[in-house]
Parts: C-alpha cells; sequence; structure tokens
C-alpha cells in the first residue's frame, strides 16, 4: 500500500502540480519552472426542472514559479497561475498572481494570493471534486488580490509549526480585512490548527451592507498507516452563502481517506446551518460524498465521484437539491 498517495489525495486543494513543474531555466542564483494540469470533468445532475443534465467543467491551469538567491539568507520569489474554463471563456480567472521576498524566518509576498484560513479547511478539502460545502471562507481569509501575505514554517524538534497572517487592503471596490492562523503538525501522525478573520463591509449582487464578516476555523487531522480522518468546524457572522448574507452560522466537516495500491478513496460529510432560521431553511449545506481515484502514475488520474445530497429538494429546489455524480481525468505536468 502507498501512503504517499493520501499525502496526493489530501493536498488536492492546494497547488499540487507544483510538484510536477519542470525547470526550463536555471543558472546558480535563480531558477524558472512551468507547471499545471490539464482536467476532463463531466457532471451529472438535476436542472431546476428536475431532469437529468450533463455539464462540462472541464479546466486548464498554467502556472509560471521563479526564484532567486539574493544573499545566504534571503531570496525573491514569483508566481503565477491561469485557469481556462471549456465551456465559458467568462470563467477564465487568473487564480494567482505575486511577488516577494523570503528567507529564515518565512515569506512575505504581495499580489493575488492565499489568505490564511485556506491551511485550515485543506484539512478536509481532500476529494477529488466534492467536499469544502461547510468550509466556505471571507475573501480575506481566501485567495484573494491587493494582498499582503506572511507565512513562516518551523522545525520544531521533529514536529512543525506553519503560521500564515495576512492583509487585504481597501481599494474603493473590495473592503480590507485579514485573517491568521497557525497549524502545528506532530511526527506522530496528529496535526491540528485554529484561526480567524475579519472583514468590514459585505458585498453581494444585490449591493454592499455594512456589515462586519467574523469567522473563526478549528481543525485537526490524524494520519495512522494507510489511513487519514479529520475534522474541521467554523463559527461565523455576516458570512455570505448563496449571495445572501447569513448573520450567524455554524457548520462543520468530517473527511477520511484510504490508500489501497494505486487508488485513494476518499469521503467528507458538510453541513452548514443558519443558527438563526429554524425548521427546513435552517439548512443552508447538508451533504455525503464519496469518491475513489486511480493513479496511474504521479502525473495522470482518473477518477469518480458521487454527493448525496441530503438538502430537501421540494424546499430548495431541484437544481440546489440535487445528487452530483462526476467523472474526471487529470494530467499534472
Amino acid at each position: 500500500m502507498n501512503k504517499k498517495l493520501i499525502a496526493l489525495a489530501v493536498a488536492a486543494a492546494s497547488i499540487s502540480s507544483l510538484a510536477n513543474a519542470a525547470e526550463v531555466y536555471s543558472d546558480e542564483t535563480s531558477s524558472l519552472a512551468v507547471g499545471g494540469r490539464f482536467e476532463a470533468r463531466g457532471v451529472l445532475a438535476d436542472n431546476d426542472e428536475g431532469n437529468g443534465k450533463v455539464t462540462d467543467a472541464t479546466r486548464v491551469r498554467i502556472n509560471v514559479a521563479g526564484k532567486t538567491d539574493i544573499s545566504d539568507n534571503l531570496y525573491g520569489v514569483g508566481f503565477f497561475e491561469k485557469e481556462f474554463q471549456s465551456a465559458d471563456s467568462a470563467d477564465d480567472e487568473t487564480r494567482y498572481a505575486y511577488a516577494g521576498l523570503g528567507g529564515e524566518y518565512g515569506q512575505v509576498v504581495y499580489g493575488k494570493a492565499d489568505g490564511s484560513l485556506g491551511m485550515l479547511t485543506d484539512f478536509t478539502d481532500i476529494m477529488a471534486y466534492n467536499g469544502n460545502e461547510a468550509g466556505n471562507k471571507i475573501a480575506a481569509g481566501d485567495r484573494t488580490s491587493n494582498n499582503l501575505s506572511y507565512v513562516g514554517s518551523f522545525d520544531l524538534s521533529g514536529n512543525n509549526l506553519t503560521v500564515k497572517a495576512n492583509y487585504v487592503f481597501d481599494d474603493g471596490q473590495n473592503t480590507d480585512g485579514y485573517s491568521a492562523a497557525a497549524m502545528y503538525a506532530m511526527d506522530m501522525g496528529l496535526a491540528f490548527g485554529a484561526g480567524y478573520g475579519e472583514q468590514d463591509g459585505q458585498h453581494t449582487s444585490l449591493g454592499h451592507q455594512d456589515k462586519t464578516a467574523k469567522q473563526a476555523f478549528g481543525a485537526i487531522s490524524y494520519t495512522f498507516g494507510d489511513f487519514y480522518v479529520a475534522g474541521l468546524y467554523q463559527d461565523a457572522e455576516n458570512t455570505i452563502v448563496d449571495d445572501a448574507i447569513i448573520d450567524n452560522s455554524r457548520g462543520y466537516e468530517l473527511a477520511a481517506a484510504y490508500s489501497w495500491n494505486q487508488t485513494v478513496f476518499t469521503s467528507t460529510y458538510n453541513y452548514l446551518e443558519d443558527t438563526d432560521a429554524s425548521g427546513k431553511a435552517k439548512d443552508l449545506r447538508d451533504s455525503l460524498a464519496f469518491d475513489a481515484t486511480y493513479y496511474f502514475n504521479k502525473n495522470f488520474r482518473t477518477y469518480a465521484s458521487y454527493k448525496f445530497n441530503l438538502l430537501d429538494s421540494d424546499f430548495v429546489g431541484k437544481a440546489a437539491g440535487s445528487d452530483e455524480f462526476v467523472l474526471g481525468a487529470r494530467y499534472d505536468f
């Protein structure tokens, strides 16, 4: 059994293509690498009329990473990643665009970069397609532009402490905010972390509302042999769900993975509730998902994923309450 496959599954939410990136230039002080993925995805789900349809969710990501040594204790970095959608060019997205400096005590970058709370949602966001429905993050805690970000990783007698903090500036359209998180990973397989973020003035398609979003996360995981289990909890005020501001919400995710030869099986349960509501209106997310991913090698994988949507379709609508079945193939380079 290949325990490294669990690490691949757990890293699915991060820039895993960097592990396969090809170095296209290097000299005594600098290097440049190109990477990315081609991922074909077909999604079968009901529409609002209750009729099944297949949606092409194929995507391509291209990234370029550069690093240069400035001195023995200082280096410069730059990173860019773009995603292209097959179905609608309007959905194409610049995922990352940043540059900065790093050294012994961490790295500071500015641009479009990760916030600090994604490090915690990655504990349970391990599936090939589904999951992370109860791990919705405010913009300041997620990947966003106009973002000054710090990350430091420190070895503590064989254990590892990772600290992240970021501040998003007000540019006149998006309001300012910040987030911070810490994760401690022990050599015996246990890891845990916590984080908090705030953001002024929430925006929806209905316009600006002068409400401050507050969000706290806690996460824990344990790896033993070929098994991985994890849990995530969040408590939040004034976060956006389905283009509506929810005054008070609470949610949790449970995740598990098992590696068997060249296959990784993963499953997550996601629940998010509006704590001020009652009855059926209380449930914002409620789902159980399973998938299986087969790794032909480090560059190519195929997967199948099924989500049981536990929301009442008679209440939320056919599309919002539909189950989903996904087939995918992914090539990393």
